[in-house]
């Protein structure tokens, strides 16, 4: 069994300290720790945050998560990775997990979400995604869910925040431990 990896995000609301799951999904905490330590969260946002009140009404499922990291097909993007999902790891969306945003089949990049509250519907199997592959579960909030809870507060009327609105992260980076 390996040590556990852990990674601070600093924002301007706070820190808090993600556990990655290496072992069980080393694809996706690998993309995210090339991220992390090529300095490309450094700046970037909390650029989307999503309540029940501020989706699509004809979505029909509701989710609760907060959406960071480099933006989707950015041109500073490490190549997509391969879907490791939900039915592979044994990992599940639940409150506080850290998961890979993705479009298509193996098209996650540097972008992540936190949930807020349990999310079975991003599981493998779940009504999130058309088809039904679900997320990449690839880690767990182990400390600091009160900053994730106070950036989810900042959700507006829309999904996307407005520039002036998104919560920066400073940077991010390794931890020895736990905090």
């Amino acid at each position: 069994m390996s040590t556990p990896t852990y990674v601070t995000l600093e924002t301007v609301l706070g820190c808090f300290t993600v556990e990655l799951h290496g072992e069980q999904a080393p694809l996706s905490t690998a993309n995210f720790l090339a991220y992390v330590d090529s300095g490309r969260y450094d700046g970037s946002s909390f650029f989307r945050i999503v309540s029940p009140s501020n989706q699509q009404p004809e979505d029909p499922v509701r989710i609760s998560v907060i959406h960071g990291g480099t933006r989707p097909l950015d041109p500073n993007n490490f190549p997509m990775i391969e879907l490791e999902s939900t039915l592979q790891t044994g990992l599940t969306h639940r409150h506080g997990t850290l998961s890979l945003g993705r479009d298509g089949p193996n098209s996650a990049e540097g972008d992540f979400f936190i949930c807020l509250g349990d999310q079975p519907h991003f599981d493998h199997g779940g009504a999130r995604h058309l088809d039904g592959l679900g997320f990449a579960v690839f880690g767990q909030v182990c400390t600091g869910m009160e900053v994730v809870e106070a950036i989810w507060a900042c959700a507006g009327e829309q999904e996307y925040l407005p520039p002036e609105g998104e919560i920066a992260i400073v940077r991010a980076y390794r931890q020895q431990r736990g905090v």
